[in-house]
């Protein structure tokens, strides 16, 4: 209880009846003048007793303190080998130089060291007159060397209608460079660079590539990303497709091809070239596509660029000296044919190579050396393989008999789209097709879109020379 003293200070009591007692007030307490309390004598223990508990302490507080101790260590040395970062410190290989001899397979990275400085940048303006006003367009496409004095391969698209060209090496040196020739239906040219002690590719053998077999490709994809090289598989040989047209027996690989990669080389295992990659073929149909990209076989184009080197254009193009068309099934069924399929010959030149190896109206062509043939399109990408003078095995179906014929290939005319004329009594509105020294029927655009019975029976109708 509380009371209040003779001071006016408030006190509080343990004691039975105290008087005066009110609510206590706090903070005026004076605690100076509080009556000292006795100290309360410490209890007896035992002090052996108490030794011993600290020495117990002290003994297990070591324990456990050298426990926790080791555990922190470990939980340290693993969180540090966790968070250790390792290095190898292993040497780089250095890659030497080899030469390409076709006696040695080599790793990718050999390839392209022996290689690179052979593949060149092509870059091109080409000047145009869009309502009586100049206009410049620039283009990229890649090359590569094939003699030391500067001769240069690439695609004809890279260089048509280009009013500069120049040509960039790997070490970075631009030459102005000057178009030899070409053809647009092989989709070859050459070029020539003012320069010596080039390093020139080594060719091999396109014949010889098999599905499956390793191949790279090295270009300036983009126009950018220069002197790149992919590498991929051979998906397909032999792959005859049709571009604007024009029929083309190509070699399909999974190397990824880009825009300006066209005119670059394809190269087999033993670092050979093998072919010209075109990046203008790869863009099937002007669709995106992966995994998917074309080359012309070298062995198609080897006489042609010779040719163009020494003529400035292709002199020696085979000629078969006939006019024939692509057999349909039911142009065969209608016309009383034995084949469904292959190439009809409708006339021969008299003196030409046809005639001279003894093909007569009439017959089916269905086979050329060890290729099927089934349309003229085949035909004429198969006769690319071929030079005038060279000659090939033809079998012909002849009245439901099978015929070996033995022909030697002419030159064509440098102007063949006049030395022969569609002839009118054997097929109706014939229009000449000039980009590929060809007759086309216009019945054909319902054979290929509407599968109109019109377009069955003259679908697909050429007249090839």
């Amino acid at each position: 209880m509380y009371y209040e003293d003779e001071n006016n200070l408030y006190h509080y009591s343990y004691r039975k009846g105290d008087t005066n007692v009110t609510e206590p007030v706090y903070n005026t307490r004076n605690y100076a003048e509080e009556p000292a309390q006795a100290a309360e004598p410490p209890k007896k223990r035992s002090g052996a007793k108490l030794v011993a508990l600290l020495l117990s302490c002290a003994l297990l507080g070591g324990a456990v303190g050298a426990g926790a101790t080791g555990a922190v260590t470990t939980a340290m040395n693993r969180r540090a080998n966790t968070t250790t970062i390792a290095v190898s410190d292993r040497d780089t290989t250095e890659v030497e130089t080899v030469a390409v001899t076709g006696a040695k397979k080599l790793s990718y990275t050999e390839l392209y060291k022996a290689n690179i400085n052979s593949v060149v940048s092509i870059n091109t303006t080409i000047t145009t007159n869009v309502f009586n006003q100049t206009v410049e367009n620039a283009s990229a496409g890649s090359g590569f060397i094939i003699t030391a004095d500067g001769y240069i391969v690439t695609n004809y698209h890279v260089i048509d209608s280009a009013s500069t060209v120049k040509v960039t090496l790997h070490d970075g040196t631009t030459y102005d460079a000057k178009i030899v020739g070409g053809d647009e239906d092989y989709d070859v040219a050459v070029l020539k660079i003012d320069a010596t002690n080039l390093q020139a590719v080594t060719f091999g053998d396109s014949s010889k590539l098999q599905v499956g077999e390793d191949i790279a490709a090295i270009g300036n994809p983009l126009g950018e990303l220069t002197f790149s090289m992919s590498e991929g598989i051979v998906s397909s040989v032999d792959r005859a497709i049709n571009v604007d047209g024009t029929p083309f027996n190509m070699i399909q690989v999974s190397a990824a091809i880009n825009p300006g990669n066209s005119g670059g080389p394809l190269f087999n295992t033993y670092g050979e070239v093998v072919g010209i990659v075109s990046a203008k073929y790869s863009s099937y149909a002007s669709t995106s596509v992966e995994g998917l990209g074309f080359a012309i076989p070298i062995n198609d184009v080897i006489a042609m660029v010779e040719d163009i080197m020494e003529n400035g254009r292709v002199t020696n193009r085979p000629y078969f000296a006939m006019m024939a068309a692509t057999v349909t099934p039911n142009y065969a069924q209608q016309n009383g044919l034995a084949v469904s399929t292959g190439v009809l010959v409708n006339s021969v030149e008299g003196g030409g190579a046809a005639a001279k190896a003894g093909l007569k109206a009439g017959d089916v062509i269905v086979k050329v050396d060890d290729k099927t043939i089934s349309s003229l399109k085949e035909l004429n990408g198969i006769k690319k393989s071929y030079k005038a003078g060279d000659t090939a095995k033809i079998t012909v179906n002849r009245a439901g008999t099978e015929v070996e014929l033995s022909i030697t290939f002419d030159a064509a005319p440098e102007q063949n789209q006049t030395a022969e004329q569609p002839q009118q009594n054997q097929q109706p509105n014939n229009y000449y097709n000039g980009g590929n020294g060809s007759y086309y029927d216009p019945w054909s655009f319902f054979n290929d879109f509407f599968g109109s019975p019109f377009g069955n029976q003259y679908g697909n109708r050429y007249y090839s020379n």
